[in-house]
């Protein structure tokens, strides 16, 4: 917990996932969310939370879907959406925050 606060009060944007080791949306948007990373890490943090392991988190961003792509700025959660998302359309995206 103290991990993610820290990490979304940072400088940097951050991009974070709540995801489901048993999901398979999840598992589609996996590799989508890491070609991401490979590509502006560099200009934004990445972050996988496992719903399952982090119960509290997801209970206090009420994800009570997964995936659930967040990006957070300076502790302010900026964009928010649910489901499989295209990778054209998640570049589009963080774009405007890097």
């Amino acid at each position: 917990m103290k991990r993610f606060k820290d990490a979304i009060n940072g400088d940097k944007p951050i991009f974070v996932d709540f995801y489901a080791s048993w999901c398979g949306p999840c598992r589609v948007m996996s590799p989508i969310v890491d070609k991401m990373e490979r590509k502006y890490g560099d200009k934004m943090e990445f972050l996988k939370i496992d719903v399952d392991e982090c119960e509290e988190l997801a209970l206090m961003y009420k994800v009570n879907t997964v995936p659930s792509l967040m990006i957070f700025k300076k502790g302010e959660l900026m964009w928010r959406v649910v489901g499989i998302q295209s990778q054209s359309m998640l570049e589009e995206v963080i774009k405007r925050f890097v």
